[in-house]
């Protein structure tokens, strides 16, 4: 299974506000905070940046995403993620 997480970076002295999205083999993007965006569509958008960065031919379109432990971000997955199958 592909989990991708998210955490969301506040603004230091010369950044503003960021979305981090990340993979355990070590894939990461890094997108600034649209606040024009809901919430969850936020960290979704750094997903969307780290497929589009390594070219991955990943299927974004099924998603399903939740809390992350830290409780700072999300975690993504793909729906053909399914335990038995």
């Amino acid at each position: 299974m592909i989990a991708i997480q998210t955490k969301f970076l506040p603004a230091t002295n010369t950044k503003g506000s960021r979305i981090k999205a990340y993979t355990g083999s070590g894939y990461s993007a890094t997108v600034a905070l649209d606040h024009s965006l809901a919430h969850e569509v936020r960290h979704f958008e750094a997903v969307k940046a780290l497929v589009e960065k390594y070219s991955l031919e990943w299927d974004l379109s099924d998603m399903r995403y939740g809390d992350s432990p830290d409780g700072h971000g999300y975690v993504f997955c793909f729906a053909w993620s399914i335990v038995g199958k």
